[in-house]
């Protein structure tokens, strides 16, 4: 289904477009889950329509210098991946949530009505991450095995139902229905260089002297980060914690420890 006709700048400009509208979005108090939806919509379709911005794909083809495959050169490719990668440490994992197609994917396959699995404390999700990640870099850099490829993320997108990887990542995508963003929060390389830029976030959601202590952010945040000794991490600044908030101002995103 990839129109190969449309370049895969389109989708970087998108998501440089995007970032900046969902920034401005919280930072001005006015990010809704309404309003992320038609950008969860967008970011899907142009995963199936131009392969992007799939991030961690174009990590995956950095790891193996794979320049063709990026539509761009070598470089240009590695500055794009900081640059995000900088945006994070100072606005949050903006991108995680609802710009990059893999997780805009899942994300929208969560919102199907049935019941979900209990949250996952945000520990052991990063531990198996960084596993996984090691394994990642290994078999690029070591063996030029492209390990995206064997878990069918491109095969998704380019819709390849004749590949058995194609159906190992739907099965990831159905999962998500009743387990939040596993692809995210288990597997993606690319995450877990985000992750601990934003820990570090500049602007960050965080509690204000109104909160009264209901806990109904922590019982709505699919991540366990919504406690308040949770560094952020693995916050997909989804909007649950901030839409389930009885007081206003009681959380806010803003500049703070």
């Amino acid at each position: 289904m990839v129109i190969e006709s449309i370049p895969k700048a389109v989708g970087f400009i998108y998501g440089l477009l995007a970032f900046v509208a969902l920034a401005w979005l919280w930072y001005s108090g006015r990010f809704t889950r309404r309003r992320a939806l038609p950008f969860l919509i967008v970011s899907a379709l142009l995963g199936f329509l131009v392969f992007a911005p799939v991030f961690p794909y174009q990590l995956q083809m950095v790891v193996l210098g794979n320049a063709a495959a990026l539509g761009s050169p070598l470089p240009m490719a590695i500055g794009g991946l900081l640059l995000f990668i900088v945006l994070a440490l100072v606005f949050g994992r903006i991108i995680c949530g609802q710009i990059c197609p893999a997780g805009a994917v899942q994300e929208l396959m969560h919102l199907v009505p049935i019941k979900k699995c209990g949250r996952a404390e945000s520990r052991a999700p990063v531990a198996v991450r960084a596993g996984v990640f090691v394994v990642f870099l290994a078999a690029g850099l070591g063996l030029s095995v492209n390990l995206l490829a064997l878990i069918g993320l491109p095969a998704f997108f380019h819709l390849t139902v004749a590949s058995a990887s194609f159906f190992v990542f739907l099965g990831i995508v159905l999962l998500s229905a009743t387990v939040y963003r596993p692809f995210c929060r288990y597997v993606c390389p690319y995450g877990a260089l985000l992750a601990p830029a934003a820990s570090k976030g500049l602007y960050r959601l965080r509690r204000t002297d109104a909160c009264i202590g209901c806990r109904k952010c922590e019982r709505a945040c699919p991540t366990g980060e919504a406690t308040p000794a949770a560094g952020l991490g693995e916050c997909y600044l989804c909007g649950r914690c901030t839409e389930a908030c009885p007081v206003d101002g009681a959380l806010v995103y803003g500049r703070g420890k």
